[in-house]
């Protein structure tokens, strides 16, 4: 019988080593990192150093697991059980810079920086939003200039996941003034000259990933640091974005899963009122029953949509409307957690406001929801021609 959830006995594997992880390692420091709101660097780097989670979706021939977008899915929920902000980091290094490189790079490119972030010496992130070029990413500003050999790299870049701890960027650009399509996409390293990380932003949730400024003054990027064709970036920029709105929406059903489990678990067990058990109420199980049947229906279009994601196609309708449906669902699964512990849930006593703080950065990263309702308009609109 096959399992929408675990296709295979690899990706059964993969969740057994994914969910003791979470639980054995990611759990116990958890409010360690939050409170000091410090990523756990060492222990990303664990990530491909002892744990091999780093590429997922890299050909085993390569140095990955040669697996596919569910395997990624898969990891993204069991992590994000236990630690959401973690598990953002570890996408920003897994998707944005791995997946990327390797299916869009050329092979030099593969071969100078790959095996270092599989083996998590150096941890690597993407740099595309800028403080005036978010969810209108065609409209960023940051210029490449080629002279000689070389690209002139100016520009700042905003919000960027491990912008401090990370040694490698792919980075956008644009390559001809005037020209929105003109993007294009290079391997930076933290330290080509003129290279320095801005600020760190100080945030509401995801407080152990790191968000910072990257600025660019007169950076000299080796032209063969350019990945694929010049101004030809546009393509596997959205196609990387699929996959990313997928890990974000699995994200999404780790966190929410997280909160059902709290809110069962407290109803049931920890707390009575007037002489029964929160559970025993009917508005605390219209929380709970509504959590789960939401929950359950956006793991379903999670897991369906990451069947039909792959490198060589494009799936941005279902890939929006996984985003949308899961991130949406998290924030209502979190908020009904608070309700139901009450006071209790609003203290840092108990996991669920970090939950939902965590989970509202989800409707925003990777594309606004309000995007993605944009996105899912044109493409079922396209469909009638």
């Amino acid at each position: 019988m096959f399992d929408l959830f675990n296709p295979t006995d690899d990706h059964k594997s993969l969740r057994e080593l994914a969910h003791d992880l979470a639980r054995g390692v990611l759990e116990p420091q958890v409010k360690e990192y939050d409170d000091k709101e410090i990523l756990n660097e060492a222990l990303l780097r664990k990530m491909g150093s002892e744990y091999n989670l780093f590429g997922i979706t890299v050909p085993a021939e390569a140095g990955g697991h040669g697996l596919d977008a569910t395997a990624s899915v898969i990891v993204h929920e069991e992590l994000s059980y236990s630690d959401a902000a973690f598990t953002l980091s570890y996408l920003a290094h897994e998707v944005l810079f791995v997946n990327n490189l390797y299916y869009s790079a050329q092979p030099s490119l593969r071969d100078r920086y790959l095996s270092q972030v599989l083996d998590g010496s150096a941890l690597a992130g993407m740099a595309m939003s800028e403080p005036g070029a978010g969810t209108d990413v065609l409209g960023l500003t940051t210029m490449a200039e080629k002279k000689g050999d070389r690209y002139i790299l100016n520009g700042v870049k905003q919000w960027i996941t491990n912008g401090n701890c990370g040694s490698y960027f792919i980075v956008y650009a644009r390559t001809e003034k005037g020209n929105r399509s003109a993007i294009s996409a290079f391997v930076v390293e933290k330290s080509f000259k003129g290279f320095s990380v801005g600020k760190k932003e100080v945030k509401m949730g995801m407080k152990q990933s790191p968000t910072c400024q990257l600025i660019f003054e007169d950076v000299e990027v080796p032209a063969e640091n350019l990945i694929g064709k010049e101004s030809g970036a546009l393509t596997h920029m959205m196609r990387n974005l699929e996959i990313e709105r997928l890990t974000l929406a699995a994200m999404s059903l780790g966190i929410a899963r997280r909160a059902i489990d709290e809110m069962v678990r407290y109803a049931s067990v920890d707390r009575m009122a007037f002489g029964k058990y929160l559970a025993d109420f009917g508005q605390i199980q219209q929380l709970i029953a509504e959590s789960y049947a939401r929950y359950r229906a956006s793991r379903a279009l999670v897991y369906e949509t990451a069947l039909r994601v792959n490198p060589e196609s494009r799936e941005s309708l279902s890939a929006a409307a996984a985003k949308l449906s899961a991130t949406q669902m998290a924030e209502y699964v979190a908020r009904a957690a608070i309700q139901v512990f009450g006071g209790y849930g609003y203290t840092r006593e108990y996991p669920v406001e970090k939950l939902l703080r965590d989970a509202i950065l989800l409707s925003i990263g990777g594309g606004t929801n309000e995007a993605m309702q944009k996105n899912i308009m044109k493409d079922l609109r396209d469909s009638l021609k």
